[in-house]
C-alpha cells in the first residue's frame, strides 16, 4: 500500500509500506480519507519529544472507509461495509482497527466524508456542556469544532453568542444560527458587549475552543454566576494562568471536556452519525480544503496557518 510519512519536521512524503493484516478482533479498513487534526501540529512543527520518521500513516486518527477484511472472531461487521473508525495510522490506503472502534455508516451518508473522531468530540463536548433551551451560550473560537457546537447548541434551543477573531468564521456561525457574532479583539470591549447583550447576567454556558490562553481567560469572565465553563480547546503549548478568584466568586463549574476513554470517543461518533443522518448536524460546509493523500504536508500547513476561509482539511486516499 501507499502511506504518507512525516519524515522530518515540516516534511511529508508518500511512500510504499506493507499492507497490514487483521489479527483476532481486528478489521482491515480500505480508507477513503482522513481528517487533518490540529493536534498533529506539534509533530509537524518538530517539537523535541518526537522521533522521525513517524510510522507510515501516523498520526492520522480521523479516518473513514470500507472494511476490506475481518480478523478472527469479529462478528456483526461485514466486508464492504462503510464505516468510520478510531485508528491512528489513517493517512494511508489501509489501516487496522479494533472491531469495537468501528462505527457503521448508514446508506444516507453514502458518498459523504465522515471523519468520525472530531465529530464525536463535538458531540461529547456538547453533552458535557449540559446546554438547555433558553440558555445563553458563548462559544469562544469558531473553527471546525466551534461551528459544530454552534449547530448543536442552536438545535437545543439555546441563544448562541459566537466569538472569533476572523470575520469569515463569524459568518459561518451566523449561517449556523448564532444570534450574535462578536470579533475577538479587545478584552474589555468584548466583555462589555456580552454584558450588554445579556442584561449584565453574562452566559450560563461558555465553551472555549481555541486552545489559547487569552481566550481562556476571557471565557471565564463571560460566565454567569453559577455558570459552566467548558474547556474544549486543546492546550498543548505550555502552562496557563486562570483567575481562580473569579471562578470562586461566581461559583463556576469548570469542565475539562477532553475524553481519554476510547469507548467515549466511539459513543460520540455513533451519536454524531445519528445526528448527521437526522439532518441535525451538517459538517459538509466546513470541509473547506480536500486534498489527495500525497499533499498531506500542504494540508498540515493549511491547518497550521489557517488562511482566510479555512475550517477543516481532509486528505483522500
Amino acid at each position: 500500500m501507499q502511506a504518507c510519512v512525516i519524515t522530518a519536521p515540516g516534511q511529508a512524503a508518500l511512500q510504499d509500506a506493507p499492507r497490514p493484516e487483521p489479527g483476532p478482533g481486528q478489521v482491515l479498513l480500505q480508507l477513503e480519507g482522513c481528517g487533518v487534526c490540529a493536534s498533529s501540529l506539534p509533530v509537524w512543527e518538530g517539537r523535541p519529544w518526537f522521533q522521525y520518521p513517524l510510522q507510515p500513516g501516523g498520526p492520522g486518527h480521523e479516518g473513514w472507509g470500507r472494511i476490506a477484511a475481518l480478523g478472527e472472531g469479529v462478528a456483526g461487521l461485514a466486508v464492504g461495509q462503510r464505516v468510520a473508525a478510531l485508528t491512528y495510522k489513517a493517512h494511508a490506503e489501509y489501516d487496522l482497527a479494533d472491531a469495537g472502534s468501528v462505527v457503521p455508516l448508514p446508506a444516507a451518508l453514502d458518498g459523504r466524508p465522515v471523519p468520525g473522531e472530531p465529530l464525536g468530540c463535538a458531540v461529547n463536548i456538547f453533552r458535557r456542556s449540559e446546554i438547555r433551551a433558553g440558555q445563553t451560550v458563548a462559544i469562544v473560537g469558531i473553527g471546525f469544532l466551534g461551528a459544530l457546537l454552534t449547530q448543536l447548541a442552536v438545535h437545543a434551543g439555546a441563544r448562541v453568542i459566537a466569538l472569533s477573531r476572523r470575520a469569515d468564521s463569524l459568518e459561518v456561525a451566523r449561517r449556523f444560527g448564532a444570534a450574535e457574532c462578536i470579533a475577538l479583539d479587545d478584552h474589555q470591549r468584548v466583555i462589555d458587549q456580552v454584558k450588554a447583550l445579556t442584561h449584565e447576567r453574562f452566559c450560563e454556558r461558555v465553551i472555549e475552543c481555541t486552545g489559547l490562553e487569552w481566550p481562556l481567560q476571557l471565557a471565564s469572565e463571560l460566565c454567569a454566576i453559577r455558570g459552566r465553563l467548558v474547556i474544549a480547546g486543546f492546550h498543548q503549548d505550555g502552562m496557563r494562568q486562570v483567575n481562580v478568584q473569579l471562578w470562586n466568586w461566581r461559583g463556576l463549574d469548570v469542565i475539562n471536556a477532553h475524553e481519554r476513554d476510547p469507548q467515549a470517543y466511539i459513543d460520540g461518533i455513533r451519536e454524531a452519525v445519528a445526528l448527521m443522518e437526522a439532518g441535525v448536524l451538517d459538517p459538509a460546509p466546513l470541509y473547506t480544503h480536500v486534498l489527495p493523500m500525497d499533499r498531506l504536508g500542504e494540508a498540515l500547513e493549511l491547518t497550521r496557518t489557517r488562511p482566510a476561509g479555512f475550517m477543516k482539511a481532509l486528505v483522500t486516499a
